[in-house]
């Protein structure tokens, strides 16, 4: 007899502890996590968001949930959902993510880090609160985040973020804070591909691939290795056209890394 998808998804948080006593738990906190999680991928953004979500929803959760007394409350879900342990539910809710999200090769997986709007709190001084994510762009999901406590360790959060998702066979794309030797052999080790972005933070680098393409592209005839993209975009009234150039000529660049150090 086969599982339903609905059972299979609460097997996936049986390893989260609930942290109520147990003659003050009315509601199982399967039922709790279900409803929760179902409101906040449709969007609901605060408590009154989840429970106006489940009374809405009632009836398409009765069919997996037994909700013996019905959808609990606003503060029930904040009373409940602050005290999990965040490590516990994270862990079970990749698990849970990677069961559902069909990885193909060839897939961009972006690596990015914002500041959370509304997180940080006057009251007691915190500040705002930093998540590094790793989005599927094939899937259209988030495949697992890492919370940081500022911009400047999102270098060391990287890596971790990586080792605790399957990525291998996707291309992982991050921004020029994330071009860093370690990032690069975390995702080589993955069995994946990527796509660094180089700025001027890193200068002798940007400078030796400014240079290498700057002196491919004055040859009177491009060499082989040379190959270029274009792009046409029209917004905000105007029209936008974008070359690309790619090299697989990597001894050129280091060539040049080398006699921009003498």
């Amino acid at each position: 007899m086969s599982t339903s998808p609905a059972l299979l998804f609460l097997g996936y948080f049986d390893a989260v502890h609930d942290p109520r006593v147990d003659r003050t738990t009315l509601h199982p906190l399967p039922e709790i996590l279900a409803v929760a999680i179902g409101a906040m991928i449709c969007g609901a953004d605060t408590w009154d968001d989840i429970e106006e979500f489940g009374n809405a929803k009632t009836d398409w959760f009765r069919t997996f949930l037994t909700l013996k007394h019905g959808i609990p409350s606003h503060d029930t879900f904040n009373r409940v959902l602050t005290r999990l342990c965040p490590n516990q539910f994270q862990s079970c809710f990749l698990k849970w993510i990677q069961s559902v999200a069909t990885i193909t090769d060839g897939q961009v997986v972006a690596i990015d880090g914002k500041k959370l709007r509304h997180s940080a709190d006057p009251c007691d001084g915190s500040a705002a609160m930093h998540m590094v994510s790793a989005w599927a762009s094939e899937n259209r999901l988030i495949l697992g985040q890492v919370k940081v406590d500022e911009k400047s360790n999102e270098i060391t959060a990287i890596p971790a973020l990586l080792r605790a998702i399957e990525i291998a066979g996707c291309i992982v794309t991050i921004d020029a804070m994330g071009s860093q030797r370690e990032i690069a052999a975390t995702i080589i080790e993955a069995e994946a591909d990527y796509l660094l972005a180089v700025k001027e933070n890193q200068p002798t680098v940007h400078a030796a691939i400014a240079q290498t393409f700057a002196a491919k592209l004055a040859q009177e005839q491009p060499p082989a290795d040379l190959q270029s993209w274009q792009t046409r975009d029209h917004g905000h009234g105007r029209d936008e056209v974008r070359t690309t150039y790619t090299t697989e000529d990597l001894q050129a660049l280091h060539m040049s890394d080398r006699l921009m150090r003498c």
